[in-house]
């Protein structure tokens, strides 16, 4: 299958991409542009796109909060917006240089996101918690590139992606102790790209973009490949589902490190119909 591009090339990084049927009245899209510190929001219905500085350099990842409005990881910490749009930037979590990266909410509504060092060096990142009572502790070290984090349909495993290992990874999640017993779920070093976001289909399906290659991957069960999504930019970031009925696979692409001119359509927003849907259930920051 080959996604359709949507947009222009409106991000220099575009990642993060969730739907909530909380934003925009009849439910939205956003993603972030997470090296200018903005997102975006798409409205399916009229294909009017509007952008929000967050006031951070660095807005990694976006995800939608009980009773209105959304969680942030901003470059050094955490953020909570407010139904009418105001941010409030919680404590610095660190001073290194170190940003965040990707994350997402867990079933008990607590906000979940990895980081990496800004010049990528091995083990200086870390897997961040934050409580619905606004409380941030570190779950895990030892992370190179922080990447995608999804829950599977029954909420009883976790998806991981630290980039550089190659490897998409499982966690069990317990109510009490967070996310445990990590292991490998299915290594991707035999597939041209670098594993990054991933998001998660009603039968358990693991979808991840494979970055560098221009494709996003459907990964079955078992770990088997059981589809290609084709992407019209090589720098695949990240995919989720919304739309209605949760049946579009929306795909986010970056220009990051690329020369003027190369790979024209990178940055833009892609679109494909898979004939599967995403989870119904939308799990929410809790605070």
């Amino acid at each position: 299958m080959h996604a359709a591009r949507l947009t222009d090339s409106l991000c220099y990084h575009g990642e993060g991409p969730i739907w909530s049927a909380s934003w925009g009245g009849a439910g939205a899209l956003r993603w972030v542009d997470m090296l200018a510190g903005e997102y975006l929001q798409l409205d399916p219905r009229t294909g009017a796109i509007t952008r929000t500085a967050t006031g951070s350099p660095v807005v990694a990842c976006v995800r939608p909060r009980r009773g209105g409005g959304a969680v942030l990881a901003l470059e050094k910490g955490f953020g909570l917006q407010d139904p009418d749009g105001t941010i409030t930037v919680l404590p610095s979590l660190w001073d290194e240089p170190v940003r965040m990266n990707e994350g997402a909410i867990a079933p008990d509504g607590t906000f979940w996101c990895g980081s990496m060092a800004y010049d990528r060096t091995e083990g200086a990142a870390s897997m961040w918690r934050l409580g619905t009572d606004g409380t941030a502790i570190r779950a895990w070290d030892d992370v190179t590139i922080s990447n995608g984090l999804a829950m599977s349909p029954d909420h009883a495993h976790g998806y991981y992606v630290d980039t550089p290992t190659g490897r998409v990874d499982v966690l069990d999640w317990d109510e009490t102790a967070g996310f445990v017993d990590r292991r490998t779920f299915r290594d991707l070093d035999d597939e041209d790209g670098h594993p990054d976001g991933l998001t998660v289909d009603a039968g358990g399906r693991v979808w991840v973009a494979m970055n560098g290659a221009g494709r996003a991957l459907c990964l079955e069960a078992d770990g088997t490949v059981a589809e290609r999504i084709e992407v019209g930019a090589r720098q695949v970031t990240a995919c989720t589902f919304g739309g209605e009925g949760l049946t579009t696979l929306y795909l986010t692409t970056s220009r990051e490190n690329l020369p003027e001119g190369e790979d024209p359509a990178a940055g833009s927003l892609f679109a494909v119909e898979p004939g599967v849907s995403g989870v119904a259930e939308e799990l929410v920051f809790g605070g």
